[in-house]
């Protein structure tokens, strides 16, 4: 089969690799009819994730039909036939993170915990396509993919819904989701989301259907605010505008009520010699995340607010305002998204016209065009937000 490999910093290959087969008793092989590139893949990419070896699949946004299944799954549950979402985090659905919906911080699903747990602390879960400190496990951006734990993994798609209605509930959608339920948004909140990616884009509509009042979007990018301007969110430009002030004058000088950083580790900042300080720090690896948009969300939000942190981190940061967080109430709350809780509820909002996950693509290629999709996304060219990969 063809897949979307990793080939090196900077650089992904189309290849013909082995199909894959089932390997455990509640796997299954599921034949992709729609993957997409995410915001986290450019992470690998740009080689600030460890342990990616070349050759490794990417992908872990995916959805398709599955043509084959373990003799442990029960024919209730799934079967040859359905049309199935598969979430980014795996989970085996019995440990105790499992049972408390921690399913991004499951036990059992990463194979290589020892790595995980040396860089973490304690290990994650398994993810697709993320390299060998999430287990290894072959992503989606391929004609075929094995699933794990299929049977619980898997979200059957029973409606007549499109496969780009349905695909970011793998990731994104419920990513975005989360980092607005973690801010318990109440009425009359207003609510700032650094980043208007896709992640961001989906954190600013989750706030709205969640009851805020006014929610604030900061980019640089024009293409990214407009989007959000035309859903009637209010924006600032990072690079033209000093976004605490700004957020200040919006507030009556108190702040958002909750900041969510859809951004993390590759975050850039409007003051060239703040970005340039913690660039040149990344570059000789004395930190591997760059915590612009940490900062400014902490000393930006008002006092006793929530700051809710979506955007990926992978390592260590330098200059934590750990002072304002603590002297000022703030309650920082964080995550892999635990896909498996929001993406039911999710569905209905779907089929309700609540939220619309089509209105972020804005690009569709084969999937024999990956590395153009990722030379467009990375480089954001052509007002590139979201590329859907078709096998």
């Amino acid at each position: 089969m063809k897949a979307n490999c990793w080939t090196g910093r900077n650089s992904v290959e189309v290849q013909d690799v082995p199909d894959p087969s089932i390997l455990n008793s509640r796997d299954a092989i599921v034949k992709i009819t729609a993957t997409a590139i995410c915001g986290s893949d450019l992470h690998l990419v740009d080689g600030y994730v460890p342990t990616m070896e070349k050759g490794d699949i990417l992908g872990h946004e995916f959805m398709g039909e599955v043509v084959e299944v373990g003799p442990g799954i029960n024919a209730d549950t799934l079967r040859v036939g359905d049309r199935v979402v598969v979430p980014f985090p795996i989970a085996c659905g019995s440990c105790a993170s499992c049972r408390a919906q921690l399913y991004s911080c499951c036990e059992n699903t990463n194979p290589n915990a020892g790595i995980s747990e040396k860089m973490f602390g304690h290990p994650t879960a398994g993810i697709y396509g993320y390299s060998h400190l999430t287990g290894g496990f072959a992503g989606g951006q391929a004609e075929y993919a094995r699933v794990v734990f299929a049977d619980v993994n898997a979200l059957k798609i029973e409606s007549d819904l499109s496969d780009e209605q349905v695909l970011f509930l793998s990731d994104i959608l419920p990513t975005g989701f989360m980092g607005a339920d973690m801010c318990d948004i109440q009425e009359g909140d207003v609510v700032a989301v650094w980043g208007a990616g896709p992640v961001g884009q989906f954190a600013m509509d989750s706030a709205r259907v969640l009851g805020a009042e006014k929610v604030i979007a900061i980019d640089k990018e024009n293409y990214r605010l407009d989007m959000a301007s035309a859903q009637g969110y209010t924006t600032i430009d990072f690079e033209d505008t000093d976004v605490r002030s700004a957020l200040l004058e919006l507030t009556g000088g108190r702040g958002p009520d909750k900041c969510i950083d859809a951004v993390g580790m590759e975050a850039t900042h409007g003051a060239a010699h703040v970005h340039l300080y913690d660039r040149a720090k990344q570059a000789v690896r004395s930190e591997s995340d760059r915590p612009h948009v940490l900062r400014q969300a902490i000393m930006s939000c008002r006092s006793g607010g929530v700051v809710s942190v979506i955007g990926v981190y992978g390592g260590l940061v330098d200059k934590f305002p750990a002072g304002a967080w603590m002297n000022r109430s703030l309650t920082l709350r964080t995550g892999q998204c635990h896909v498996q809780r929001y993406m039911k509820p999710l569905l209905g909002m779907i089929e309700q016209g609540k939220i619309d996950p089509t209105r972020i693509i804005t690009h569709r290629l084969p999937l024999t065009e990956a590395p153009t999709g990722y030379d467009l996304f990375k480089n954001k060219k052509d007002h590139c937000e979201k590329v859907v990969l078709s096998p």
